[in-house]
């Protein structure tokens, strides 16, 4: 048979061999059967097309240079998000399988176009879905950076959370936020393949010289993590050779995603002040660095003192604050500050202690007694002003 026969007699059978095709996929594909009919009719298409794109290429291979193009071109936009490479691949090979029965015998000529028209195929549908997966990645990369951006300013709206669930967040509960310098040669996948095996997720931002990780806990499927719940100091500490030189400095846990600018906003201002700790560790939390942000302005800074630190003391005694207050003017000496108080050195001891459990932080170190010293001038600063700008009483008129 000639060629010019071969082609006629392949156009009159290429429904037959569709139809069966379809009766294929039908009975040793699971997923095609599970589809909804307009999927099934989609991927019918797509082979109907490849069958007939065959017929066009095997009478003349130079009139196809795009063979994808011809062939996907006839399915929806859908299908390749709801069609997966394997499944594809799945499909061409059944298609071919089909088309090598139906023309049995009629030559090995036509047998090797068919063959190496399917290679073309399989190449051409894995090069499709490279590029569909290549621009989905940048669309993620700008959507990512486009949350990050919202989170780092607080200017979150109404699509935060949909942009959020459109990044395939797996993040629960807290959720913090960690602020350094880029590395030079950064890469992005170690850190997110970290931050797996940590049983967390990680919105990615890249600011230019700045690198900031929103960090959440999350449980992924199929992925094996090495601990139970870490602490984010902990992660921190993980995650810190992923930066650059410099300081690194993690913000304050908050209950969710929709509340990370609040973490972000200290660690921002703790990452801009942080140089004025000589001996700053890496990473350090934002907190650890109140005084120097109340210094620089921080408004967060100033009230997280007052209400962390001078409320309660004030709250629980004011023999409290007016020990604190001694111990730290007299250089942090229990006897020096007994004799001022006129109390036996154990009482300041004690009163010390009371201190500690009572808010957290312990006055006889040296960081810790410059954060209470910070919050004690700050709290008896915003106490006087609220005492100038209090109402003069007004004398009832007789």
């Amino acid at each position: 048979m000639d060629k010019a026969a071969m082609l006629t007699w392949l156009r009159r059978i290429s429904g037959d061999i569709a139809s069966v095709t379809i009766k294929r996929l039908e009975d040793t594909l699971p997923w095609y059967a599970d589809m909804p009919p307009a999927r099934r009719s989609g991927v019918g298409l797509v082979a109907q097309a490849g069958i007939t794109s065959f017929i066009q290429w095997y009478e003349d291979p130079t009139s196809t240079p795009w063979i994808a193009a011809d062939i996907f071109a006839a399915a929806p936009r859908e299908l390749l998000r709801s069609v997966s490479l394997q499944q594809t691949l799945q499909l061409i090979r059944v298609t071919v399988e089909v088309t090598e029965e139906r023309v049995a015998g009629r030559g090995n000529d036509l047998r090797e176009a068919i063959l190496l028209y399917s290679r073309d195929v399989a190449f051409a549908a894995a090069d499709v879905y490279a590029r569909a997966a290549e621009a989905r990645g940048l669309w993620d990369a700008r959507l990512e950076a486009l949350v990050v951006d919202s989170i780092l300013t607080g200017e979150a709206d109404e699509e935060l959370p949909s942009r959020i669930a459109a990044l395939g967040w797996h993040g629960h509960g807290e959720v913090a936020v960690l602020v350094g310098t880029t590395p030079p040669q950064f890469d992005v996948d170690l850190v997110r393949r970290t931050a797996r095996k940590l049983a967390v997720d990680v919105l990615i931002g890249v600011q230019g010289s700045r690198l900031v990780l929103v960090l959440g806990r999350a449980r992924v499927e199929g992925h094996e993590v090495e601990e139970e719940e870490l602490g984010f100091q902990e992660i921190a500490s993980r995650l810190e050779p992923s930066f650059g030189p410099g300081y690194v400095v993690l913000g304050p846990e908050v209950a969710a995603l929709v509340d990370a600018s609040q973490s972000a906003r200290a660690a921002l201002a703790g990452f801009a002040v942080a140089r004025a700790w000589r001996g700053a560790p890496r990473p350090v939390e934002a907190d650890d660095l109140l005084p120097e942000r109340a210094l620089a302005g921080d408004p967060l800074a100033k009230q997280t003192l007052i209400e962390r630190i001078f409320r309660p003391l004030q709250a629980h005694s004011t023999d409290l604050v007016t020990t604190l207050w001694s111990y730290l003017d007299n250089g942090r000496s229990l006897e020096a500050t007994a004799r001022e108080l006129f109390v036996h050195p154990n009482t300041v001891r004690y009163r010390l202690k009371r201190v500690s459990e009572v808010i957290g932080w312990d006055a006889t170190g040296p960081r810790e007694a410059l954060i209470l010293q910070t919050a004690l001038i700050l709290g008896s600063i915003g106490a006087a002003d609220q005492v100038r700008r209090r109402p003069p009483l007004r004398r009832p008129q007789r």
